[in-house]
């Protein structure tokens, strides 16, 4: 099976175990956007955090626009980090996601910026309802019966007023 068609919720007992840590030990900046996006706050959105998404765990997920957000501490600035969250990122993209960056700092000293941001793209993200197939030929149906009748009142009325 191709790994990007692979559902993100069987992951391994380890992984899940590592992902529940995650969570109990969440960083001041985590906590601080968990408490803005948990409950869907944002934008009608639901969240979750700490999320196994193939070999990783993601900060915060959004799975209905396949948005993950990721707050990232000074360690992830170094050379070497940088070039693992770039495949990491990578990765996460390949299963259909769309992954976004915040540093430690931008959450605890811009939070609106961030929250601003991170709903701008679930707004570009947003699915539009469409109609099912079924609906469509329905619709489409009634439209072309209501058509012919407007043309015919129509020429009723002028007809009303030749007499």
């Amino acid at each position: 099976m191709d790994d990007s068609k692979q559902p993100t919720w069987k992951v391994s007992p380890s992984l899940r175990r590592h992902a529940r840590e995650l969570r109990k030990k969440s960083t001041d900046a985590e906590r601080l956007m968990w408490g803005e996006l948990r409950d869907k706050r944002l934008g009608g959105f639901s969240f979750k955090r700490q999320v196994p998404i193939g070999p990783f765990i993601a900060d915060f997920a959004c799975h209905s626009v396949k948005l993950v957000v990721e707050i990232d501490g000074g360690q992830h600035f170094a050379d070497a980090a940088e070039r693992a969250d770039a495949a990491r990122t990578a990765a996460i993209e390949a299963r259909g996601f769309r992954v976004i960056r915040f540093s430690n700092a931008d959450v605890m000293s811009n939070r609106d910026g961030v929250l601003q941001s991170i709903a701008t793209e679930l707004a570009a993200r947003a699915l539009t309802p469409t109609l099912s197939r079924k609906r469509e030929r329905e619709r489409a149906a009634r439209e072309a019966k209501q058509r012919p009748d407007q043309t015919t009142s129509k020429q009723r009325h002028s007809t009303d007023d030749a007499d």
